[in-house]
């Protein structure tokens, strides 16, 4: 039954895909599966408004900061082994390093949930699979907005898997840990923003704010903050589509 369920919503949101339209003005280049793209964004949107957003609301609600703030440096501990791996990959031995130190600090003297580490100098870094692809020349290719897991690319989809090899979490036995420890990082991410979410209602088009600001980012990741500074284009200018089904 659970499976039905399951197959059949992800039926509709591609059958909702053929019926989408797509606000007037020029197509973006990085966004040659728009209309797929919006109505999948629609889909989380309402898989967000119905229970991720609720979640999130009641995590920061109860849960006392000093008791998230240790459990998010335990679930970060647990997956920094991916950004050692993708140091080495990208050849960033001196960064590499660090990050060993870092782990190893962490681990030892902060038990994982607290961070000596950054007090003591060994600045945190965030690479990835995806960033080591960029690097040595892989185009980012199509813009993706994938289901429930969000933005992303061709390029960059597939490497989620390769580092969920590389994350510690994954070589947790106990299956009710490895999911709980999950699920605590997916609920105080979304919970880290809940202040932006004003912002993005207010955008003229939300799928366009969310598109171009997550692919700058993602490009100043991968090229290590050496790139131009254009005036971002969020969308603002974008008018809205007064058809429900191609809104975002």
């Amino acid at each position: 039954m659970k499976f039905r369920n399951l197959a059949a919503a992800w039926a509709a949101v591609f059958v909702l895909a053929g019926c989408a339209t797509l606000p007037a003005g020029p197509r973006d280049a990085h966004d040659p599966l728009e209309r797929v793209n919006r109505s999948v964004f629609r889909f989380n949107t309402a898989a967000d408004h119905a229970v991720f957003r609720p979640a999130a609301t009641a995590w920061r609600a109860v849960v006392p900061p000093p008791v998230r703030q240790g459990l998010g440096n335990f679930v970060g501990n647990l997956e920094y082994p991916v950004t050692i791996v993708n140091d080495v990959l990208q050849g960033k031995l001196t960064d590499g390093g660090k990050d060993v130190m870092r782990l190893l600090v962490n681990s030892i003297f902060g038990l994982g949930f607290f961070d000596p580490a950054t007090h003591a100098g060994l600045a945190r870094h965030n690479e990835d699979f995806g960033q080591t692809l960029g690097k040595w020349g892989m185009p980012a290719g199509p813009y993706l907005m994938l289901p429930l897991l969000g933005p992303s690319t061709l390029r960059d989809a597939p490497a989620k898997l390769a580092d969920e090899y590389a994350n510690g979490r994954h070589y947790l036995q106990d299956p009710y840990l490895r999911w709980g420890l999950w699920t605590t990082d997916k609920l105080e991410k979304r919970a880290s923003l809940l202040d932006a979410d004003a912002m993005l209602e207010r955008a003229y088009d939300p799928y366009a704010f969310v598109r171009n600001a997550w692919l700058q980012r993602r490009e100043y990741q991968v090229r290590d903050g050496a790139v131009d500074e254009p005036a971002a284009d969020m969308g603002a200018d974008a008018p809205l589509d007064p058809d429900p089904a191609g809104g975002g």
